[in-house]
């Protein structure tokens, strides 16, 4: 049962008064972050800030109710605006909550089949490349509002936007780069007191009360989030936020369902899955770091599958866990998956009791505020240090994600990073692989002057096969048998047995023993039937076999048969 596993978790160590006490907490701490910040990202993809906070609200709920991590905080996160960004500017919300519907439907279906662990295999250099990438492309994304710039058009390509916001620089508003600044100041220097009040509310309210002092006591204006946005809900029309609880609605255009959409949409929805995947579990094995627990990843990506089908339905866009928020929760002293659906209630309440007060919040804040999370994810000091001191070949892989992601987008950077990093990874398993020749006798197991023997080490696959088995090719005359030492092979496949039929087939004119082969290697040499050719004999020991060879260097002397013993050989 995959469901209301982190639930479970805590009810098992022991929920109590305490622990409520301490949910409730945390839950109100990290909602007071998520505020802001569910609605800068909502911003940011290109839709009304209240779709954030219906994110928040309603995703957040179900993932920590239904999902396998007790710590996760489920919401909109940095990580989904490259993604989001251009699916909006095409498909408008409509699309982009199909979207997230259908992307939810994938990451159920990979919680179901299991498949939590596979994020596992993603290379560092792969994960720290695209992340640093998409920090640097959001943080260029928030110029324009921390700027005031007035953009003629809105191109999807980065380069295209370099240039578009280059051109609209002369149309700066000194009044909104003034707040974006005092914004960024004071997160900055509101964190590095470590007090237990998060920096982005700070930050947020230094620029809240400064644009209202600049609005009303000089010549400039800043730009207010209630100037920008406008809502209409049936009959009721208005600015900013609208006072209202999440409505329902349908997450296709006009009402209509077209199966046309889902399979244009299908790409962008296993993309944001992926992503989703990734991040989420990388957040609860943080998580788990910070805390001692260890979550359930499958139930985990149940969860946030569910989280991502329903919230379209209220008006949400794709979710999944955000590192930041979690490690507010955790450091808050939460205890259970129920501060995270404190987060998600007082958000709501929050939104009912103080949507007109957040049409003042202002757009270069807001800005600001999303540059530093830009910061914080792309771990920029960690990715000049892995610069520094990794090898050039993961070096070569986090600069190709960098790239891609910053240059193209995401699909193409992961797609590409981990197909290059799987062939340098080939390489370096391929380099392990050796065969020595050593003629005059074995070091370790002198089998005579006149056996050769080939030492095989590392796992014969197709990458190095037929390299490593293209030395056997003896032809002394002197030699009287051929020994293949498979005791260090741990693995073969199809490409490496035909490389080795063609290697026995060199040295036919000899008999040839196998030495040491692992069970499951011996069974795909039979079922391959190398091990029924005539001059091919599979041996167990090396004590056995150097008795064979004895007994039949004896024979020869003595002119009598030479075939090998069976007793001594199997043949699987």
């Amino acid at each position: 049962m995959l469901l209301f596993d982190a639930f479970k978790q805590a009810w098992r160590e022991g929920f109590s008064l305490s622990s409520l006490r301490s949910d409730i907490v945390s839950g109100v701490t990290v909602g007071v972050v998520a505020i802001p910040l569910g609605m800068a990202l909502a911003i940011a993809v290109g839709v009304p800030p209240q779709h954030g906070l219906y994110t928040v609200i309603v995703a957040g709920l179900l993932a920590a109710l239904l999902g396998g991590s007790r710590f996760n905080i489920t919401g909109p996160t940095a990580a989904f605006v490259v993604i989001l960004l251009p699916i909006t500017q095409q498909y408008g919300l409509s699309g982009l909550m199909l979207a997230t519907m259908m992307s939810g439907v994938i990451l159920l279906l990979m919680g179901i089949l299991r498949l939590g662990q596979l994020v596992a295999y993603v290379p560092y250099p792969v994960t720290t490349g695209f992340t640093a990438g998409i920090g640097l492309t959001i943080a260029f994304l928030q110029l324009k509002d921390l700027l005031g710039l007035s953009v003629a058009s809105n191109p999807i390509h980065f380069p295209e936007k370099v240039v578009a916001y280059a051109s609209a620089m002369p149309t700066l508003n000194m009044a909104d780069a003034l707040i974006g600044v005092v914004t960024i100041a004071a997160f900055i220097l509101w964190a590095k007191l470590k007090t237990k009040v998060p920096a982005h509310v700070v930050a947020l309210l230094a620029g809240t009360l400064l644009a209202l002092l600049v609005n009303h006591g000089s010549g400039g204006h800043v730009g207010l989030l209630g100037e920008k946005f406008h809502y209409q809900i049936g009959d009721l029309v208005g600015q900013g936020i609208p006072q209202v609880l999440p409505q329902l609605v349908m997450p296709w255009q006009d009402g209509h369902f077209s199966w046309a959409l889902v399979v244009e949409l299908l790409p962008a929805a296993f993309t944001i899955a992926m992503l989703g995947c990734i991040e989420s579990l990388l957040c609860a094995v943080v998580a788990d770091g910070m805390t001692g627990t260890k979550h359930n990843p499958n139930a985990e990506l149940v969860g946030q599958g569910l989280a991502n089908m329903v919230v379209p339905f209220f008006g949400g866009i794709p979710a999944t866990a955000a590192i930041a928020r979690t490690a507010t929760n955790i450091r808050a002293g939460a205890f259970s998956p129920l501060s995270a659906i404190v987060h998600s209630l007082f958000v709501l309440a929050a939104m009912i009791a103080l949507a007109p007060m957040l049409s003042y919040v202002p757009m270069s804040a807001l800005a600001g505020l999303l540059i530093m999370v830009a910061w914080n994810m792309s771990e920029a000091p960690h990715f000049v240090h892995t610069l520094k001191v990794a090898p050039r070949r993961d070096v070569a892989v986090l600069l190709t994600c960098f790239t891609l992601t910053v240059v193209f987008d995401m699909v193409v950077a992961v797609v590409v990073g981990l197909l290059l990093a799987g062939v340098l990874f080939i390489q370096r398993i391929a380099s392990l692989t050796t065969v020595d020749k050593v003629a005059g006798g074995h070091p370790h197991q002198n089998f005579g002057e006149d056996v050769v023997v080939y030492d095989i080490n590392g796992p014969l696959f197709f990458a190095a096969s037929e390299k490593a088995l293209s030395v056997i090719d003896y032809t002394a005359p002197e030699t009287q048998a051929v020994v293949l030492d498979f005791s260090d092979v741990t693995t073969i496949d199809i490409t490496a047995i035909h490389a080795l039929e063609n290697a026995i087939d060199r040295i036919r004119d000899y008999p040839v023993y196998l030495l040491g082969v692992a069970a499951h290697i011996e069974k795909k040499l039979a079922a391959a039937g190398l091990l029924t050719v005539d001059n091919v004999a599979c041996c167990g020991s090396a004590e056995s076999l150097r008795e064979h060879l004895a007994i039949k260097t004896h024979n020869v002397q003595s002119k009598e048969s030479t075939l090998p013993s069976v007793s001594l050989y199997t043949a699987s």
